[in-house]
């Protein structure tokens, strides 16, 4: 299985660390997975309490896997609990009280026979800095194209 990846992260957001995480998933959503039917572009990590603090997966979408006998009350969008230990939970919950932190999603992929997810603590880019790292992009584009053009 190939990685899918969160593509608008590194465009809305400053990366601040990475942490893998396993999740909690049904059998038909495993293999939906292992198909890519996996969209992470509006998803994003929240910690609920009852009683502990947990960590959620929301408004990832998942699709139904074809071939399995279909369930009536499917949402693909439902959270999902995601598996981490309880010291990064700690340290986590340390740093979002930090004013502007959040935890996203990066990418999805299978290790041995296990779904993990790598999420990121993260901030949010103002609009002026994305503004300037489509700038920066396209003069190193441009660099590149004449550098290849003279030798």
């Amino acid at each position: 299985m190939q990685p899918i990846f969160n593509k608008y992260a590194g465009f809305s957001y400053e990366i601040l660390d990475k942490l893998e995480v396993g999740l909690v998933l049904t059998g038909s959503e495993v293999k939906s997975i292992r198909n890519g039917q996996i969209s992470l572009k509006s998803a994003y990590v929240s910690i609920t309490y009852n009683p502990r603090p947990e960590l959620f997966l929301f408004k990832a979408s998942i699709s139904a896997y074809k071939k399995a006998s279909s369930k009536l009350n499917y949402d693909p969008e439902r959270p999902r609990k995601l598996l981490v230990n309880k010291s990064e939970l700690k340290s986590l919950v340390g740093k979002l009280e930090q004013r502007g932190l959040t935890i996203i999603p990066l990418k999805v992929y299978t290790k041995r026979n296990l779904v993990k997810m790598e999420i990121a603590l993260a901030r949010g880019k103002k609009t002026y800095e994305k503004k300037e790292q489509i700038k920066t992009r396209d003069v190193e584009r441009e660099i590149r194209r004449t550098l290849k053009r003279e030798g």
